[in-house]
């Protein structure tokens, strides 16, 4: 068995497969997942699980280069980012809900999870490690 936090084997796959700039999107229960990338469905409930904690354990093993977050997280007056973007190594990049949808389309895979919160969604650019 894994020692590291993130014990989802397919999750864990895909993560060990990534290459520098790949895209993984970890998304809210409702965002669209387009036919390109693979789907790793999560979501058991509402809120089950929790975007935060599917970030977390991903942040465990992902090398991340940059994040993109939509702006319309940081509310109607494009003011502070949501708490769970604190977990990022770096400040996110921030660009349209449209936007973000279209760059899901060069995902490699797109994480569901069971949150319910509007825009609770990231993409996460792989850097390396060395």
């Amino acid at each position: 068995m894994k020692r590291t936090t993130l014990l989802h084997a397919e999750l864990s796959r895909v993560i060990a497969g990534m290459g520098h700039g790949d895209l993984l999107v970890i998304g809210d229960a409702g965002l669209p997942i387009p036919a390109g990338p693979l789907r790793i469905d999560l979501a058991v409930a509402r809120g089950v699980p929790g975007f935060a904690e599917v970030l977390d354990a991903v942040l465990s093993e992902l090398q991340v280069e940059r994040a993109v977050i939509a702006q319309e997280a940081c509310g109607p007056d494009g003011g502070q980012p949501p708490a769970w973007s604190a977990a990022l190594p770096l400040a996110p990049e921030q660009v349209s809900h449209a936007q973000f949808k279209q760059l899901c389309a060069g995902a490699k895979a797109m994480v569901r999870t069971g949150e319910c919160t509007p825009y609770a969604n990231v993409l996460l650019y792989a850097g390396v490690a060395f």
